[in-house]
């Protein structure tokens, strides 16, 4: 063997035969030395080249010393940096000295096992990993998501590793981030920033469409999904998951009649027409004034006084889907003496006079306002999808004229001014209530809106002296609405001061104005006007609540970013609901009638509010109910927002009254706001309550409350009857437990 082969270059052999090459039966010498004792003479006179010479050899010391190289020395002759001779199991060094010889592992066999264990701890951590992550909280939960990205993004050079250390953060961020989804894991306030639904799989998904976490449809289905998911988690095999159509309850699914016989020319007899137009401006126009109500009504009466009169097509139009929406609303209020045609035969008569070719046309107001009416419509028929599509085309039509900007043309008058206002701000009602209802983000936006809030007077006192002088200056304009409303638009809960709130500061001229403002502020009478006033303002709350909770951005958020700004939203709430005066305040006791329709419309429009900013902290306290937290803000948050839910039911008479709920409530979105209430007390009933508790007797005691409703309501309507049957499942697969005993017979 020879002195220059390195064994450590062959580790498999080495290990497998044990190979030493200092062998200690043939001991090693130093180097050879020359004798100069000559023994035979003869020799020196050899002829023979390369003669050999014998060389006598030295013994063998007793203090032994080498010169020789070893493969491997011992650890004491390493860290003493002396010769080793190599011998096993103890080298000569360590025998003479009586101390314990010892050899350490080689280099590759050192890293091998610091590989080993490397990946034992990294097996180790996977599986930690994967066992706390679906309980970390959202900031914790996006940084392990961050770190496995930055992770799986850098380039490794190829190494002989172990087979399952390949790639383990991709096996941690793919089989977390799986179950995360299936098991519904709590994501910032509910928002997301993915889809797991196809929506072009088949006509019934298409029909329905994306539906964001703000729905209650979305709160509804998580509902749903975890509910199954928990009762059938001992199976093995796992169902396919139910799509999000399997909770709508609206009619998107089914056709929109048009008849194709339909006399273009028919009207309604004018007795039942005066009652159907007074119907539509006493329950529609106060809370969707998309229409001046003296300009129309005096149209109107010369298009019935005077047969000479030939008005454009687009004001047929107008007028034959103000006659539908009325005629919807009388249907369902039970006053077939008022239906000389159903409402299909009407939105027919204004959907075959052209409203297809007009909506290629340029935009002019009557357009925008056709569009607006043709959106209310199909969402009181439960057409939601194809209200949200028509009131974005609104909206895009409002934004082509500029309603969306403050005016300061001369050639429009005051009055016709205001008329647009408030075009812009019906259109922006009904966006956000079908922003609410599909969980899509909202058409509008202050960014690029400058239009006035709309004046709280009614269009006949636009011409009165002091009123003109309140609309035509903006500087007097601005402090009085500041004397009258909770301005939530100045400042976002989630940023400081922004400019508008540094502006709002003022001068001192500007303060002796807001004085003058908010003493005519306290002789305003209450009115239809200023109801949509209110209206607006909540609404420019909710539309805030969404842009921060809900939109995909938030899931960069962490929760207690998300907490901060739902408290300061729900402040924001209580806020308006100060600033209400006593006729519209409906948490004080009053039992007069003029002012009830528009107490139940606020009201229901304030709790819909309060829930939506609320509802993340159920959701978060959802995914927590099976640990034990001490009492949090979130979990306040949570238990108003069920409170918010019961309080919104308690608007309602204890026995079903259709006539009070067509006639009182907003009854285009009523079942919506049902909708909401019943699935937030679902939700705490059957997650985060104990059975045969106070509290869930009180729950279920306004759930029997809400399906009682849901099954008076679906005699008359049809998206009613589903709602009601999705409630019914849900009670008949889960509910027994807490006593519910479930008809499913109408």
């Amino acid at each position: 063997m020879s002195e220059n082969f390195v064994p450590s270059e062959y580790p498999n052999l080495e290990n497998e035969f044990n190979y030493d090459w200092a062998v200690p039966e043939y001991p090693q010498t130093y180097p050879f030395e020359f004798n100069t004792e000559i023994h035979n003479t003869s020799s020196l006179n050899s002829d023979r080249v390369n003669a050999k010479v014998a060389i006598p050899r030295t013994a063998q010391p007793s203090s032994w010393t080498s010169s020789g190289r070893v493969s491997r020395a011992c650890e004491n002759c390493r860290e003493q940096k002396s010769k080793c001779s190599g011998h096993r199991p103890a080298c000569h060094r360590c025998l003479d000295a009586g101390t314990r010889c010892s050899y350490g592992d080689r280099k590759r066999e050192k890293m091998m096992k610091q590989l080993n264990d490397l990946t034992t701890r990294v097996e180790t951590f996977d599986a930690l990993i994967r066992d706390l992550y679906p309980r970390l909280d959202t900031s914790l939960a996006e940084h392990v998501d961050q770190t496995l990205r930055e992770l799986n993004a850098r380039t490794i050079p190829p190494t002989p590793t172990p087979t399952s250390f390949i790639n383990p953060s991709n096996d941690i961020n793919q089989s977390v981030l799986s179950s995360r989804a299936d098991a519904g894991v709590f994501i910032p306030s509910g928002a997301v920033d993915y889809s797991e639904e196809d929506f072009n799989r088949d006509e019934k998904v298409q029909a329905m469409g994306f539906v964001g976490e703000h729905s209650d449809m979305a709160w509804l289905y998580r509902l749903k999904r975890d509910l199954d998911h928990n009762t059938l988690k001992t199976i093995t095999e796992i169902p396919q998951r139910p799509s999000i159509s399997s909770v709508n309850y609206f009619q998107d699914d089914s056709e929109i009649l048009v008849l194709d016989d339909i006399d273009l020319a028919g009207r309604p007899p004018q007795q039942i027409a005066n009652r159907l137009v007074d119907t539509y401006f006493h329950l529609v126009h106060p809370t969707f004034p998309i229409i001046g109500k003296a300009i129309f009504l005096n149209q109107y009466r010369s298009f019935y006084g005077n047969p000479n009169v030939r008005p454009g097509k687009r004001w047929i139009i107008v007028l034959n889907l103000v006659f539908a929406i009325a005629t919807r609303h009388s249907f369902l209020f039970d006053q077939p003496q008022l239906n000389c045609d159903d409402h299909h035969t009407y939105f027919a008569r204004a959907w075959k006079l052209n409203i297809s070719n007009v909506l290629l046309d340029h935009p002019d107001l009557q357009q925008t306002q056709v569009e607006g009416l043709a959106a209310f419509y199909l969402l009181s028929v439960g057409q939601v999808n194809r209200s949200w599509r028509l009131i974005g085309s609104a909206i895009r039509s409002a934004v082509t004229m500029g309603l969306n900007i403050r005016s300061e043309s001369e050639s429009i008058t005051y009055f016709s001014k205001e008329l647009r206002y408030r075009v812009w701000w019906a259109l922006f009602m009904l966006d956000i209530v079908l922003c609410e209802m599909t969980g899509r983000p909202p058409g509008t936006g202050d960014v690029f809106c400058s239009t006035p809030l709309p004046v709280p007077f009614a269009e006949e006192d636009f011409g009165d002296r002091r009123v003109l002088k309140l609309i035509t200056n903006q500087r007097s304009r601005k402090a009085f609405f500041a004397s009258l409303i909770s301005d939530t638009t100045a400042a976002s809960p989630m940023e400081g001061m922004t400019p508008r709130a540094l502006e709002q500061q003022g001068s001192g001229k500007e303060k002796q104005e807001e004085t003058a403002s908010q003493t005519g502020a306290e002789n305003l009478t209450p009115n239809s006007s200023l109801l949509f006033l209110y209206a607006v303002d909540l609404a420019h709350l909710l539309r805030e609540a969404i842009n921060i909770l809900y939109a995909p951005r938030a899931v960069r958020q962490s929760w207690h970013e998300i907490e901060a700004a739902i408290s300061t939203l729900n402040r924001h709430a209580d806020n308006w609901l100060s600033r209400l005066p006593a006729e519209f305040n409906f948490t004080m006791l009053d039992t007069t009638s003029q002012f009830l329709q528009p107490r139940a419309s606020l009201a229901f429009q304030f709790y819909a509010t309060k829930l939506v900013i609320l509802q993340p902290s159920t959701r978060r306290l959802f995914q927590q109910s099976e640990a034990s937290f001490p009492e949090t803000v979130c979990d306040q948050m949570a238990a108003l927002c069920v409170q918010m839910a019961g309080q919104m039911l308690e608007l309602l008479p204890e026995e079903p009254d259709l006539t009070w709920l067509y006639g009182v409530a907003p009854w285009w979105c009523i079942l919506h706001n049902i909708m909401q209430s019943t699935t937030i007390l679902l939700t705490e009933l059957f997650t985060r309550t104990h059975i045969g508790s106070t509290k869930a007797v009180d729950i279920a005691k306004k759930i029997n409350k809400s399906t009682r409703w849901l099954k008076k309501m679906s005699t008359k309507d049809l998206s009613s009857q589903r709602a009601w049957l999705v409630c019914m499942d849900l009670l008949l697969r889960h509910g027994s437990k807490f006593g519910f005993d479930v008809d499913t017979e109408l």
